[in-house]
């Protein structure tokens, strides 16, 4: 495949156009390791323009190992607060806290032991170990797919696993030995601004004398990606319950599965209870007499793998305390303090 690919050029040209072209973000200001780990996960399945005032929240409230790695859970779920995939937070801390126990603080720069942290799969750790600590590793996300995929022109699955570790073959040989930080990131980079899946700008392309789809008119059609599977649809009922102080019910969710830790409003599987069930299996389940009110409004909420479709209804409760271990009874005040996903944010509107 590389045999008259002339990789010297194209790590100079790739280099060249990445220093005068790359965008000014803060985990970019110095090489440290941990602002480059905080940054990849927050990158993880999120645009750059959302994650930017985010990490810059993320890292004022922790801006060392130690700061996170003593936080409160809650704490740190609370500034993740609308940024999705909460396991990615509960796992940096995770491993930010093994950091300190087995490492005094220091990232490890050996693939094995850093590799081997919560959270750090073979890319998040090909990222540190090549932006942070130079180290020529490949880091393949899908903007490097997407660019090898048109550049070298390969029309195989990039959804199968035994693919991906193909392209991470190619890049091991094509990764510049003298500056592996600005080859990583200029791949990616060229992915998000340049090579993009829909009308990539080939004429503005730092490296189009290289691309074998270019040169062949099929940019467009690699990569080739397998359809992931149909999302399924769960219908609740999302409840605003209320007692006589403005005082409501939030629920902490499960220690694991979706939203782990998170709190919400409370949520009945519609389907399964029915319309004219939910006072009573509510009460049976969580020890709370409620009286069902109007309807407030509709919310859809999409996940990679289900779709929530939620009716939101106002409630209320004649109790002043709740005995169940999943709920708690706070004021609006309060409830601000608490870590809720982006669906029960969007209901706040209804409060008060």
């Amino acid at each position: 495949m590389l045999q008259q690919f002339n990789i010297s050029a194209f790590q100079q040209d790739l280099l060249r156009w990445y220093e005068t072209s790359k965008r000014n973000l803060p985990w970019r200001k110095d090489q440290d390791p941990y602002k480059i780990w905080v940054s990849e996960i927050m990158l993880q399945q999120t645009k750059v323009d959302t994650v930017v005032p985010y990490f810059e929240r993320f890292m004022n409230q922790f801006p060392t190992v130690y700061d996170l790695a003593d936080a409160n859970e809650q704490e740190v779920l609370k500034v993740w607060e609308g940024l999705g995939y909460y396991s990615r937070a509960r796992n940096l801390q995770n491993a930010v806290r093994e950091v300190v126990a087995t490492y005094n603080g220091e990232i490890p720069s050996s693939p094995d032991q850093l590799g081997a942290l919560k959270g750090v799969g073979p890319y998040t750790k090909g990222a540190i170990l090549s932006i942070a600590f130079n180290q020529p590793e490949p880091a393949v996300d899908g903007n490097v797919m997407r660019v090898l995929s048109r550049v070298l022109k390969i029309e195989e699955d990039i959804a199968i696993p035994r693919v991906k570790k193909l392209f991470e073959s190619y890049v091991k040989e094509l990764i510049s030995k003298e500056d592996p930080s600005s080859f990583n990131q200029g791949i990616m980079e060229l992915g998000a601004l340049v090579c993009t899946p829909k009308s990539p700008s080939c004429m503005l392309c730092p490296v189009q004398e290289y691309c074998k789809a270019f040169a062949e008119g099929i940019e467009e059609e690699l990569p080739i990606k397998s359809k992931s599977k149909k999302q399924k649809t769960v219908p609740y009922v999302a409840l605003l319950i209320c007692n006589n102080h403005n005082q409501y019910i939030i629920e902490k969710r499960s220690e694991k599965g979706l939203l782990a830790n998170l709190w919400q409003f409370p949520m009945v599987p519609i389907n399964e209870i029915g319309m004219d069930h939910l006072e009573n299996w509510f009460e049976s389940e969580y020890g709370v007499s409620i009286t069902l009110n109007r309807k407030q409004g509709n919310l859809k909420h999409v996940f990679s793998h289900i779709i929530w479709q939620l009716e939101i209804y106002e409630a209320r409760t004649n109790q002043q305390e709740v005995n169940d271990d999943r709920l708690k009874m706070v004021d609006q005040e309060t409830m601000d303090t608490f870590p809720f996903p982006v669906s029960h944010q969007k209901m706040m509107k209804y409060i008060g």
